[in-house]
């Protein structure tokens, strides 16, 4: 290096402003040294620790967990157990209150897997069932209070020097029972032995099918002893009289049928029979028979009053209402209520515990399997006020 250059990196022998800039320039080149320097640290530390971290995932990772983390542990030891009996896998599985994952039953059986779990709620809450418009909670409890207010506690307006007293109300507590309900289908051990053959599917099917045609008669004509109480074994009385704990009727002023000239005058007699806070959320029940014969009903101007859905899994209408067909009603017949009309999310409450257990029996039925499924409802009419009947008779 000349003295000339070493002056220039200093700024020695020159002149101020000429030594000045020189020094600037010098700490403009070592501070952009110094950066580049650190950057190039960071960027070796940072895949230092990247490649670090991949290494512990591999090592922390078992061979077929890729494959296995899709598979619910409970599922697949549902699956043996149903299969095989082998309840080992089922029996180490801690109960999780926050997943709901399994628990053992005390007095035998399993909890279904959810995902059969959820098949089988999904045909019941599908089916063509009261449970369809009612209102249905979930407990953990033997029994569901449900607490109504059965008078009219009134109202007045407050002056300046006035306040208008009102009524007292009076609280109606009604007790919803829960029960067991059982289903108990079989198979062959060679068709469960079969790895083809789909035995979530089939049990789910199986339970599900038998569970909703006893729930649907229950809740219509069940009569409270080791069941549901449906909400036609109430007691029935013409709506001029109605009172609480009983069901308000109108009737057709024909027995065991529809008048002949004006028809449709009953039912228009039914809907506004029921309360405008509850019309509006109004449903016919009745069975095909019925539903037959009220599609042909003409208004009188001669339109039909029944209309057919035009959308799939939209329910046909009877003067603008949904209609609900449930086989349990009972047919067309002298005095008898045929057709319903209400608001069941407010008439009728379903309580059920969320567990569903199942029993694998292989020794009852011999060389069959007897899966022994069991849950718990209840049923029962929550506001007598919201549901009315349409009795095929004079009086």
């Amino acid at each position: 290096m000349t003295s000339t250059e070493s002056a220039s990196r200093t700024g020695e022998g020159l002149s101020p402003e000429t030594g000045a800039k020189a020094a600037v320039a010098e700490f403009i080149r070592e501070f952009k040294g110094f950066r580049d320097d650190i950057s190039k640290r960071l960027e070796e530390q940072e895949s230092r620790m990247t490649k670090l971290d991949r290494t512990s995932v591999r090592a922390a990772r078992p061979a077929l967990a890729s494959a296995a983390e899709g598979e619910a542990p409970h599922q697949k030891a549902f699956a043996a157990y149903v299969r095989s009996g082998e309840d080992d896998a089922l029996r180490g599985l801690e109960f999780d209150t926050k997943a709901m994952s399994t628990a053992m039953v005390g007095d035998g059986g399993y909890l279904v897997d959810p995902e059969t779990s959820d098949r089988i709620h999904s045909v019941l809450s599908g089916g063509a069932s009261i449970r369809q418009i009612a209102n249905v909670v979930t407990v953990e409890a033997t029994s569901y209070d449900v607490l109504i207010d059965t008078t009219d506690v009134g109202s007045g307006w407050t002056g300046e020097t006035t306040v208008s007293e009102t009524g007292t109300p009076t609280i109606d507590r009604i007790s919803i029972e829960l029960f067991e309900l059982s289903a108990m289908p079989k198979v062959s051990q060679r068709l469960l032995d079969d790895s083809a053959f789909d035995i979530e599917g089939w049990l789910a099917g199986r339970i599900a099918d038998k569970f909703l045609r006893a729930e649907a008669a229950a809740f219509v004509s069940g009569d409270g002893s080791d069941k549901p109480t449906g909400f036609m074994t109430h007691t029935k009385v013409a709506n001029s009289l109605w009172a609480w704990d009983s069901l308000g009727y109108v009737t057709t002023g024909v027995s065991g049928g529809f008048h002949s000239t004006n028809p449709g005058d009953a039912l228009v007699d039914l809907v506004y029979a029921l309360g405008a806070r509850y019309r509006a959320n109004g449903t016919f029940v009745m069975n095909s028979k019925t539903a037959g014969a009220l599609r042909k009903i003409k208004d009188g101007e001669g339109r039909f009053m029944w209309a057919d859905s035009m959308q799939a899994g939209e329910p046909s209408q009877l003067m603008g209402y949904p209609v609900l067909i449930v086989e349990d009603m009972p047919d067309i017949d002298t005095d008898s209520f045929a057709v319903a009309f209400g608001d069941f999310s407010a008439g009728y409450t379903i309580a059920e515990r969320p567990d569903l257990r199942v029993l694998r029996d292989p020794f009852s039925a011999k060389p069959h399997v007897l899966f022994f499924a069991t849950k718990r409802v209840g049923g029962d009419v929550s506001d007598f006020a919201a549901i009315k009947l349409l009795k095929f008779g004079t009086s």
